[in-house]
């Protein structure tokens, strides 16, 4: 991560009488809080040029981050400076504005110290390297984003191609071994997933391009790419052999986490009693929904009836078909306001990222009509022929991860974020309050009176969409269970079969993440902490009437740690979170 040290930021302030009399030269300086964001953002995007490019910033077009060792260390160095630097700024001087922004740039700052420096994420999980919130090793913004010319997106895509070696080579010169087995497999398959995607898939993108020597720089670039990360998918394989089961971060790096990169002080116990009363309320809602839906089934009978309704044409056909339907819902109830436009595509999702079954890549703050896309992923194709016909969704739950991820989900969140009035919340997304809102989205639509057209009505979207809140409680409990109690990963598997009633692939899948992704129980904590914050802030505002300006002043926030938003939208007695 390359090196930019903040400098002071200064502006001359003096009073400039009628005649624009010149400052005396005694006059003194006061700190520019504008130009100090200003620059903490530019100096950001210089270390962390992927995501620059993915925010929509052309210039940052094919570079990669300094991933040495030595990066790293001036990154932390970077980052300690720039909120010394924040912290410095006298409070009573700035507006109130000014100050919320300046607690989340150090919630941002602090949230990647946790990750750089006491998780040491980079020296011990491969899935660092495909960080959607930050430096994503991915080459989609290349293919599916017309931001310029053919033919500079193709010597782009080369230019990125071809500072793929020397990133994997750092990679692989961070990692520490012996490695937890599923963090090795999500290297392999991530890594290594690049390789037939950049051999046999990627070219399609530029399929008009005519240009010889461009055309020859790119299949050299690409040939060394696809090397790189098969030799680096190669190298995580050869670990097998000292593979571990020990992928537990510990319960005072947990708490940890939770403090510094969602800003929520809570001890375990409390977390897990949450926990198992959010599942047991959706076990209770499931009961309902399949009393109607399913008479005389147990739960598993019910949501087996939901999954049986397969889209038509398959889960990218039907997720198509969908998004329109919950676009005119949302205008009609008048749930949100959606402030533009912009494109959204559907597609099958690449190789190199297809162990989790949906997600979206937004156009970025700096994007100007460039579309997002919703990918969805296919079955791994090594599974039998019966796990992968059992991991097409019915259509009730796929209608929930389209809610999820589109129609209000993360593409409307992105809409709003993008258009945020500080450049701080345009680019920076915390995870509680990104996958919180859209997890929150799923229930809020059924609240709202969401059918979708579906044959089984209100009560087939709900076991649907039940069916994806149990999945996500599952996350969190074994978030928890798995790096702080013990849990191993084939007790957390049994949960998702037996309590969130998935089908095996994805079981297997989710139980997997959890090693390596301990934060994926915001999904429910941030949609628990944003229901609370909507019931609180509504009931003095005439309580449903009002989701909409509550669903809007929420999201104009950009994407903060909730209990910063909680405090901003109710004061200081604003009183906790969960």
């Amino acid at each position: 991560m390359r090196m930019a040290r903040l400098a002071a930021l200064v502006v001359l302030t003096g009073f400039l009488g009628a005649c624009a009399k010149a400052p005396e030269p005694d006059a003194k300086k006061e700190p520019d809080w504008p130009a100090f964001t200003q620059k903490f953002v530019e100096d950001f995007l210089e270390a962390h040029p992927t995501m620059a490019f993915a925010a929509g910033r052309k210039e940052f077009a094919g570079r990669l981050p300094d991933w040495s060792a030595a990066g790293i260390a001036a990154e932390i160095a970077r980052l300690k400076s720039a909120a010394a630097e924040a912290k410095a700024f006298d409070a009573a001087k700035l507006t109130d504005a000014q100050r919320f922004e300046r607690d989340y740039l150090l919630a941002v700052v602090d949230r990647n110290l946790f990750w750089l420096e006491q998780a040491e994420w980079p020296f011990r999980n491969p899935t660092f390297y495909f960080d959607w919130g930050l430096d994503f090793l991915s080459p989609d913004p290349y293919l599916t984003k017309p931001y310029a010319p053919v033919e500079q997106r193709l010597a782009d895509f080369t230019k990125w191609l071809s500072n793929v070696p020397a990133a994997t080579a750092q990679i692989q010169a961070n990692l520490r071994t012996p490695m937890p087995r599923t963090w090795i497999d999500e290297g392999v398959a991530s890594f290594g997933g690049m390789v037939p995607f950049l051999r046999d898939d990627a070219a399609k993108a530029f399929a008009g391009v005519k240009d010889e020597a461009l055309l020859a720089a790119y299949a050299d670039a690409n040939g060394k790419a696809v090397a790189a990360f098969q030799s680096l998918a190669d190298w995580l394989e050869a670990q097998r052999k000292t593979q571990t089961e020990d992928f537990g971060i510990g319960a005072v790096l947990f708490t940890a986490m939770l403090k510094r990169t969602e800003g929520v002080d809570i001890s375990l116990d409390r977390l897990l009693a949450i926990g198992h009363a959010d599942l047991d309320r959706n076990l209770a809602a499931l009961d309902e929904a399949c009393r109607e839906f399913a008479p005389g089934t147990d739960r598993k009978g019910c949501t087996a009836k939901m999954k049986s309704h397969r889209p038509k044409g398959g889960a990218v056909s039907g997720a198509r078909a969908q998004l329109d339907t919950l676009r005119q819902f949302i205008k009609a109830k008048k749930l949100a306001t959606i402030p533009s436009d912009d494109p959204i595509l559907v597609d099958q999702a690449p190789p190199y990222q297809a162990t989790n079954f949906a997600y979206i890549n937004p156009a970025g703050p700096y994007d100007v009509g460039m579309p997002s896309t919703y990918y969805i992923a296919p079955p791994d194709p090594k599974w039998p022929q019966a796990k992968r016909d059992a991991y097409t969704p019915g259509v009730a739950d796929l209608m929930s991860t389209s809610v999820h991820e589109v129609w209000p989900g993360h593409f409307l969140h992105s809409l709003h974020s993008n258009r945020a009035e500080s450049p701080i919340a345009r680019l920076f997304l915390g995870y509680s309050f990104t996958e919180g809102w859209a997890h929150y989205a799923e229930e809020m639509m059924w609240e709202a009176g969401l059918t979708g057209g579906l044959p089984g009505g209100r009560a087939e979207y709900r076991v649907g969409q039940v069916s994806k809140a149990l999945y996500r409680d599952v996350r969190y409990l074994c978030a928890i269970g798995m790096h702080t109690q013990g849990m191993k990963v084939a007790e957390c598997e049994t949960m998702f079969l037996d309590q969130a009633f998935q089908d095996p692939g994805n079981a297997e899948q989710q139980a997997a993440r959890g090693t390596y992704d301990p934060g994926y129980l915001n999904y429910t904590l941030g949609k628990l902490m944003i229901r609370k914050l909507r019931d609180d802030w509504t009931a003095t505002r005439g309580g449903q009437a009002a989701w909409s300006s509550f669903h809007d002043a929420f999201l104009s926030f950009g994407g903060p740690p909730v209990p910063m938003v909680r405090k901003a939208m109710l004061g200081d007695d604003a009183g906790p979170s969960l």
